[in-house]
């Protein structure tokens, strides 16, 4: 299966976000993955919280990747029938790991990574040069197989939370 692996260079201005959400819809069009598909939707949402975590708290350029599994075949399904996994990174030079939150209700931010927790499939960071890469997982599965149950997940728990995309 060929994987479309492209990147963009983002610098330390919040202006980048819109531009990284814009830019990650075009890719992801370009991949098979309609705009109005609720997998896009979640992406983008992905792209603009993991990429404004790294202009706000670093204030440093950072690096936006993508990594999107073969187009699919017909109607949105993977490849083969198969489940397949949509990863996005952002690189940044800081050091720092990132740090969850937990927000309180009239509080305007903090609540980044419980929204990466809650609709990513899978999320971590590590280490990488002398800064650190952010991830995010998320399963792009054929809506009529068994391996659909394995991607439609109860929400997920973030510090004795739940939350689930709605």
């Amino acid at each position: 299966m060929q994987v479309l692996q492209v990147q963009l260079e983002i610098r330390p201005d919040p202006a980048e976000v819109g531009r990284a959400r814009r830019w990650a819809r075009s890719r992801l069009a370009g991949s098979g993955i309609g705009a109005d598909e609720s997998l896009a939707e979640t992406l983008v949402l992905l792209v603009s919280e993991l990429v404004t975590n790294a202009v706000v708290h670093t204030g440093r350029p950072a690096v936006l990747r993508l990594s999107v599994p073969g187009a699919p075949a017909v109607g949105g399904r993977a490849p083969d029938g198969a489940a397949a996994t949509v990863r996005l990174e952002v690189v940044d030079a800081s050091a720092r790991a990132p740090r969850p939150r937990r927000a309180d209700g009239d509080d305007t931010d903090g609540r980044g990574l419980a929204l990466v927790d809650g609709l990513a499939d899978r999320w971590g960071w590590i280490a990488e040069g002398t800064g650190k890469c952010i991830w995010c997982e998320v399963d792009r599965c054929p809506p009529t197989t068994v391996a659909t149950a394995a991607c439609e997940t109860a929400p997920a728990a973030y510090g004795g939370l739940a939350y689930g995309a709605v």
